[in-house]
């Protein structure tokens, strides 16, 4: 019985880590979109910018909660 809450423990961790794959995404699609409309109105550049690392932030919270709760769970699992 322990081992399935260990296994279970483990694709708990591998979920938690999905955050890292959705924040990648984000941050790739943030960017190219930044960069899109820098070059259609070069005149905005310094407020889209602005903007940018607010969401840059945001979404780097993200990952780290999911690195948080990957954690959380790997300190749950019991060593032989």
């Amino acid at each position: 019985m322990e081992n399935a809450n260990v296994g279970l423990a483990l694709v708990g961790m591998g979920l938690a880590a999905i955050g890292f794959l959705g924040s990648g995404v984000g941050l790739g699609y943030m960017f190219g979109k930044l960069f899109e409309s820098i070059a259609r109105q070069p005149e905005m550049e310094a407020k889209l910018t602005k903007l940018m690392w607010i969401g840059l932030a945001l979404i780097e919270a993200i990952a780290l909660y999911g690195l948080v709760v990957a954690f959380i769970i790997m300190g749950k699992i019991p060593s032989h």
